[in-house]
C-alpha cells in the first residue's frame, strides 16, 4: 500500500567514526575493536582525518557520527564525549548537519548534543529472549535502558531515529511488541521521526543474499509496522541490506525512506551501497521518485533550537531548489 505519494526519500550522508573501541560485546558485531584499557581512545578520529573524509563527500549534507561506546563511569568518558561535540561542531562549520548515534547518553550529554545535532539516534533493536542472548555481554543494550533513552529524547524534544534489528530469532509477537512500544513513546512525546527496519545480515568477506522466505516475512512486517506506527513516523529500510529487485515491493508495503547513504556501510561493509543514481533509475521505472532530504525530516525542523532551525530551514530550501 502507499501511505503517501510515490516518493521515497534518502539522506546524502558521510560517516565519521569517532572510535571503534566499545565496551559492549554484541555477538554479531564486526564493527567494534577491543579498546586498550590504558587508552580506549587510541584510535580516536582527529579533525584532520575528519576534514579529509568530509572533503571526499562534498555532496553529503548529513554527517553521521557512529561511535563505539565508553562506559558511563569511565575516566575516559569526558574525552570521548568531547570528541562527539568537537566533530559535531566541525560538521556544522563545514556547512553540514550532524546526526549522532553513540549509544545511551546521560540527560546532560543528550541535551548538549541536541543543541548541535538536529537529530539523534539509537536502535531499540528489539525485545525478547533472542535479543537478551545476543546482548548478554552488552551492558548498554538492556531493554529498559534503551527505552529510557527514547523517553529522555522525547522529554528533551530531540527528533529521534530508532529501529529494529530483524531476523535474529525473535518472534512476530516480539516484533509487534517493540513497534507498539515505539508507537506509545511517540504518542507521548511526538519525537520519533523514523523507524529503521533493518534485516540482520551476517558479516563476512562477501555479503549473503536475503532468502526469499525472509523477504516475504519482512514485507508482511513492513505492512504491519505501517499500521502500528502513526502516519507521520517514517519507515526506513537500508537499501544495501535488501534485494534491489524487491525494493518496490517494500515501498508498496509501507517503506518511504532509504536512510543515510554513504559510499560504504561501515557497519556492514560486505554489503555494497547502491548509488543514488542507480536507485533513482530503478525506482523511476516503477513510477517512484527518489528525493534527497536532510537528516531531520521536514515536520520536525520547527521544533529545533533557533540556530539549528534557521540552518536547517535554509538548507532545506536550497535542497528543494536542487542546489
Amino acid at each position: 500500500m502507499r501511505g503517501r505519494a510515490a516518493v521515497v526519500t534518502w539522506s546524502p550522508s558521510v560517516t565519521l567514526v569517532p572510535t571503534r573501541g566499545c565496551f559492549n560485546r554484541c555477538d554479531y558485531c564486526g564493527f567494534r575493536l577491543s579498546p586498550d584499557p590504558r587508552d580506549p581512545l587510541a584510535d580516536a578520529l582527529g579533525d584532520r582525518q575528519a576534514l579529509a573524509l568530509l572533503g571526499s563527500r562534498p555532496q553529503a549534507l548529513e554527517v553521521l557520527l557512529l561511535s563505539g561506546e565508553v562506559p558511563p563511569a569511565s575516566a575516559h568518558r569526558t574525552a570521548w564525549f568531547a570528541r562527539l561535540v568537537a566533530l559535531s561542531r566541525l560538521a556544522l562549520a563545514q556547512g553540514r548537519l550532524p546526526h549522532t548515534n553513540a549509544g545511551p547518553l546521560s540527560r546532560t550529554e543528550m541535551a548538549r548534543l541536541g543543541r548541535l545535532n538536529p537529530s539523534l539516534g539509537l536502535m531499540l533493536e528489539g525485545l525478547g529472549p533472542a535479543y537478551d542472548a545476543l546482548h548478554r555481554q552488552a551492558p548498554s543494550k538492556r531493554l529498559e535502558q534503551r527505552l529510557a533513552q527514547l523517553e529522555q529524547a522525547g522529554r528533551l524534544g530531540v527528533p529521534f531515529t530508532t529501529g529494529l534489528l530483524l531476523g535474529v530469532g525473535e518472534s512476530r509477537q516480539d516484533q509487534r511488541d517493540a513497534l507498539e512500544l515505539i508507537a506509545l513513546l511517540h504518542a507521548s512525546w511526538g519525537h520519533v521521526q523514523e523507524v529503521i527496519l533493518q534485516p540482520f545480515r551476517p558479516a563476512g568477506a562477501e555479503g549473503l543474499p536475503l532468502p526469499a522466505a525472509t523477504c516475504e516475512s519482512l514485507l508482511e512486517l513492513i505492512a504491519e509496522a505501517r499500521r502500528i506506527l502513526p502516519p507521520e513516523v517514517h519507515l526506513q529500510l537500508p537499501p544495501n541490506l535488501w534485494p534491489l529487485e524487491h525494493l518496490v515491493a517494500a515501498l508498496e508495503a509501507g517503506i518511504d525512506d532509504l536512510g543515510g547513504i554513504d559510499t560504504v556501510d561501515v557497519i556492514n561493509p560486505a554489503y555494497p551501497q547502491p548509488t543514488a543514481g542507480a536507485l533513482a533509475e530503478h525506482l523511476a521505472a516503477a513510477g517512484w521518485e527518489l528525493r534527497p532530504r536532510l537528516c531531520v525530516h521536514p515536520a520536525w525542523i520547527a521544533q529545533l533550537p533557533a540556530a539549528l532551525r534557521a540552518r536547517a530551514e535554509a538548507m532545506a530550501q536550497r535542497l528543494g531548489r536542487g542546489g
